[in-house]
């Protein structure tokens, strides 16, 4: 299942008593989850409904959810006679025809004249059926978007081990060179106290605890052993079923500390430059990891 990409897009619909929803799900890269609605006004109380339904489906990433609905919906006016009104109206038309003798009765259409006897009133929909239609094609929509959010992460983790693997071997060629490099150092070492004390006599105990002091500055052993664990740990993370962004990012940021920690320690070109290698290995991953759930 992991690890998912933040970006991708689901489409749901579902159709019924003459009507049609339509859920459409967004997701792209943010640090947090960010969840946008649009649905009708008349529905504006489904929002936090669907923001939860999304929360339990995604982790982090900026979502846009769109609502729509099509065809008829429960909410045709409805023709309603207020008594009251009609009561007074006819009492008033027969008191003027009693009081002026006046032919005739009231009629239906001597009523039908008079003002607010009949209005429109509108009808709410049936809120708890219309949850369950919009709920059905926003769980359609959100499944559409995770197996394209699938589909991208088993992408970007292939990368990412690729990477991770370029990585490691620079990381393994540092190791194996280190204790050259040191040795080196330490000659270089013994041949300029030479040339600088010219002919005198050199303690070569003294010189061995110089040189000690220098192999433990220049140890690289423990951060070699920190990014080799780093690294175990960040093929771990990506096989997990879990939400992985935020760790590898983490992990990512222990990496760099080693690298600039190891890179201080040995004083010498070529470890420098496969130092910038790495940060630039680094660099590459956390621009895929950005794109990790």
């Amino acid at each position: 299942m992991r690890p998912k990409s933040m970006t991708g897009f689901g489409r749901g619909e579902i159709s019924a008593d003459g009507r049609t929803w339509t859920a459409e799900v967004r997701t792209v890269n943010h640090r947090f989850l960010d969840q946008r609605v649009v649905i009708p006004r008349l529905f504006a109380g489904f929002e936090d409904a669907a923001k939860k339904r999304i929360a339990q489906a995604i982790d982090r990433g900026r979502v846009d959810i769109t609502f729509t609905v099509q065809g008829k919906l429960a909410t045709n006016p409805k023709l309603v006679i207020d008594d009251a009104v009609a009561s007074q109206y006819h009492s008033c038309l027969q008191q003027l025809i009693e009081r002026y003798q006046l032919s005739g009765s009231v009629s239906l259409s001597d009523m039908l004249t008079m003002r607010d006897v009949i209005s429109q009133e509108e009808q709410s929909p049936d809120m708890d059926a219309e949850w369950e239609l919009v709920a059905s094609a926003l769980d359609q929509a959100v499944v559409e978007c995770d197996r394209m959010r699938e589909q991208e992460g088993a992408t970007l983790k292939l990368d990412l081990l690729q990477r991770l693997g370029c990585f490691e071997q620079i990381v393994q060629r540092i190791a194996a060179d280190a204790p050259q490099i040191l040795a080196q150092r330490h000659a270089d070492l013994k041949l300029k106290l030479e040339n600088l004390l010219d002919g005198i006599q050199i303690d070569e105990n003294r010189l061995a605890q110089e040189a000690a002091v220098l192999a433990d500055k220049s140890d690289v052993t423990e951060e070699i052993v920190r990014l080799e664990s780093h690294i175990d740990q960040f093929r771990v993370f990506l096989e997990g079923d879990e939400p992985v962004g935020r760790r590898l990012d983490f992990l990512l940021q222990e990496f760099l500390r080693e690298v600039n920690t190891l890179a201080s320690k040995i004083s010498n070109a070529s470890i420098a430059h496969l130092g910038v290698e790495m940060k630039n290995e680094i660099e590459k991953i956390r621009e895929q990891v950005q794109n990790l759930e």
